[in-house]
């Protein structure tokens, strides 16, 4: 593709946010380059849960359908690569792919996701996306009446214990150490009937890489388990945004860096747009939907202002 075309908006990420905001632009006729490595956080879970129209539906179903969708309109161009850096012009943004090759593009919207760190225990990796998951909303239906706990040693540990108890009348929280809760939130958690266990936790284990059956305690003790939660905490997976005109972060109890947005998804740098988990906001699919529809949207009216030194 010859360098020279400039496009009306690169969105960076095809996940939920990026084939949502690139619908609504096709829709408002305006050309999208999207450029997307196909590597999905949710693409680990069985299915999708809370979404009209895509409940109890695969992922990878999902964003097949959402890409079909989106190309009968004719207006965006699909790159499988991965952006790994990019400039500010004048008047437009060029970004590079890790296959060498460079976009231009007047708008850019990053929505490429994060990454998700999670504590250092043995086993919750090859359970990812199943019987350990992080969205009590995107997975509780599929646990409920299990026997469930909660691995979180943040103060929000005892938040997530609750609202899990709305899908089963027996969970633990494990908090993998001394807990500092307040009283009353010890209180809180006694009356829902939720047990806290803070001795270090080392492992889960399961007889298959999809199912639970325990938690394994530092000192080799264990406490049976079907489903966990965890705690998460969102980083950004590349450098990019630091070569984009270094956009403002912020940090907060999901996320360590996500990208500051305003009410029309607009970063701190003129032209860049954000969408979805690279926010910072809560990750899930319907989320990050509504946040690239309404990404689209701003961007459309961004596009309506003439070029710099028109």
């Amino acid at each position: 593709m010859d360098v020279s075309d400039v496009w009306d908006c690169a969105v960076v990420g095809g996940g939920a946010a990026g084939l949502s905001a690139a619908l609504v632009l096709s829709r408002a006729r305006r050309r999208v380059l999207l450029v997307d490595a196909g590597g999905q956080s949710n693409l680990a879970s069985l299915r999708i849960g809370g979404v009209l129209g895509a409940d109890g539906m695969a992922p990878a179903e999902f964003y097949a359908r959402s890409r079909a969708a989106i190309s009968r309109y004719g207006y965006v161009e699909f790159v499988s690569d991965t952006v790994i850096s990019g400039r500010n012009g004048e008047s437009d943004f060029t970004l590079t792919t890790e296959g060498g090759e460079e976009f231009r593009g007047r708008t850019v919207l990053l929505a490429a996701g994060m990454e998700y760190r999670y504590p250092d225990v043995i086993g919750l990796t090859e359970r990812w996306g199943r019987s350990v998951f992080h969205c009590p909303f995107c997975h509780g239906w599929e646990v409920q009446d299990q026997v469930l706990g909660v691995l979180d040693s943040s103060p929000l540990g005892p938040h997530r214990a609750l609202l899990l108890r709305a899908w089963s009348d027996d969970v633990t929280l494990f908090t993998n150490g001394p807990a500092g809760f307040a009283p009353e939130e010890f209180a809180q958690l006694t009356a829902a009937g939720i047990a806290v266990d803070d001795r270090p936790v080392t492992a889960v284990q399961g007889p298959t890489t999809d199912s639970l059956e325990s938690i394994v305690f530092a000192d080799g003790a264990e406490h049976p388990i079907t489903s966990l939660l965890v705690q998460t905490r969102l980083h950004q997976r590349s450098g990019l945004t630091h070569t984009l005109g270094r956009p403002e972060l912020v940090s907060n109890p999901m996320a360590v860096d996500g990208v500051k947005v305003d009410e029309r998804s607009a970063s701190t740098v003129p032209g860049l747009f954000a969408a979805g988990d690279v926010t910072g906001t809560m990750p899930t699919v319907l989320g990050a939907m509504a946040a690239g529809g309404a990404a689209g949207s701003a961007i459309v009216g961004e596009l309506t202002k003439p070029p710099v030194g028109q």
